[in-house]
């Protein structure tokens, strides 16, 4: 008699103990704390040395609110608004502060979003606060010297999903915007398949479901879309994070639109965004691009 197939909880997956090993960012890191003390402490100095207008509101509830970070010239500026990560259920705005620090020198306004968390909140609702962010800039950015036409949205690891979901929304129909409004996406070690999470330690703070899978995996749901996408990633990072950006990357191309994907050597989840702090990276550099 032939044995048996091991039942699989998705795709070659047979435990969660192999999804965990795969999605729990922390393990291919030496320091983690470490890595999170960065962003702290070089947000704390993006604050100091940049102007800001910090902890605008966008909607009704008090964790919708925007940091802004204007550019230091004048001019209308292209509009950087970065969507932060924390698995949908960690981090606010204020870690995220230094993603500010490249952008600003190469003539951004950048704005860096809080939302609401899970459990508290539903992934589907944290979709809604993202779209509504987004939709409150193009809007009003022109107050903090922003350009409305030029605008990138960005997002790292849950904020690259964030993103994502924002390039699919119909603008016109919910928020009678046009309906491409954005320049661009740039993401960073996203999550398009939110399927393998269900059967992770992350289950029981982000409580997925069918429905909520289908409804907020983008890579199976890619509109035509008249905005770029640039889909990146670390090359130290576990291959999950490879597959899922090369997923959205072919999905966004098989629906008629432009991607490109990159994998930047020697970075792991975190080091991965250090980027943004650099107007010579190669992050800094797509997203010039983007913008124009």
């Amino acid at each position: 008699m032939a044995a048996s197939t091991p039942p699989r909880l998705y795709r070659d997956f047979e435990s969660q103990a192999q999804i965990d090993a795969q999605y729990d960012t922390t393990r291919p890191v030496a320091d983690p704390a470490a890595a999170r003390q960065h962003f702290a402490e070089r947000s704390a100095q993006a604050r100091a040395q940049l102007r800001c207008v910090l902890d605008v509101p966008f909607g009704p509830t008090l964790a919708e609110t925007l940091d802004i970070f204007p550019a230091a010239d004048g001019a209308p500026a292209p509009v950087f608004v970065f969507l932060h990560g924390g698995y949908w259920r960690a981090n606010t705005s204020k870690e995220f502060s230094c993603v500010a620090l490249g952008p600003q020198a190469l003539g951004f306004c950048t704005v860096v979003v809080n939302y609401a968390l899970c459990p508290q909140v539903s992934i589907d609702e944290i979709v809604r606060q993202c779209r509504a962010s987004l939709a409150w800039v193009l809007r009003h950015i022109a107050a903090y010297g922003g350009d409305p036409a030029r605008v990138v949205v960005g997002g790292h690891s849950a904020g690259g999903q964030l993103g994502a979901m924002c390039l699919q929304t119909r603008w016109a129909r919910d928020y009678g915007l046009p309906d491409d409004p954005l320049r661009g996406a740039l993401l960073v070690s996203g999550l398009y398949d939110l399927a393998p999470l269900r059967y992770s330690y992350l289950q029981p703070m982000i409580q997925l479901d069918e429905g909520l899978i289908a409804r907020n995996s983008p890579a199976f749901a890619a509109r035509r879309c008249a905005s770029p996408m640039h889909l990146v990633w670390g090359g130290r990072e576990q291959t999950e994070f490879e597959r899922q950006s090369l997923l959205m990357h072919s999905a966004w191309l098989a629906a008629g639109n432009v991607a490109e994907q990159a994998a930047l050597a020697d970075c792991d989840h975190f080091t991965v965004l250090h980027g943004l702090e650099d107007p010579q990276s190669d992050l800094c550099q797509r997203l010039w691009r983007l913008s124009n």
